[in-house]
């Protein structure tokens, strides 16, 4: 993990960017940043999944896992939710193209691109494998894995807790 000052958060990289001569000039596989207003990011690659979901910023993501099945993928996520744990990982901040990387916001204030699918200000929410691809829903079983709660839920501002 490196520690730096400073991210461009949005802004995303290809295996190249990564790798030869442009190593060390962008950061690694992992590496989490922690803001000044203490939202924390982690640096991912993006799988577009079997159905060929895009990135989008604002779009949640989880843990990539081909089917549904984990192998263990945690620096690779899916806005594909059938191709997902159901664990979310965070909310994509730029829109890496498949294979690509880029930030996902992991904690803190985050505005989603799409309204949460139920509830109100206060609810627990999490991704829902079966549900709408990049989208949070309000919790309805405890053992669903919670990714944050919803601040207000009308303006789709919540407040991310992902694993980190």
């Amino acid at each position: 993990m490196t520690a730096f000052v400073g991210a461009t958060l949005d802004q995303t990289y290809t295996s190249a960017d990564l790798t030869g001569a442009n190593s060390g000039k962008a950061p690694g596989i992992g590496d989490i940043y922690v803001s000044h207003d203490n939202k924390t990011y982690r640096f991912v690659q993006y799988n577009s999944g079997a159905g060929a979901v895009a990135a989008v910023a604002g779009n949640a993501v989880g843990f990539y896992a081909p089917a549904g099945v984990s192998a263990g993928a945690t620096n690779v996520v899916s806005s594909d939710n059938s191709d997902t744990v159901g664990a979310c990982a965070g909310v994509l901040v730029g829109a890496p193209g498949n294979g690509e990387y880029g930030w996902i916001q992991t904690r803190g204030v985050c505005t989603l691109n799409l309204a949460l699918t139920a509830g109100a200000d206060g609810n627990a929410i999490y991704m829902n494998a079966a549900g709408t691809d990049g989208a949070l829903t309000v919790m309805s079983a405890v053992t669903q894995a919670t990714a944050g709660a919803a601040i207000d839920a009308s303006a789709k501002i919540v407040y991310l807790n992902c694993p980190t």
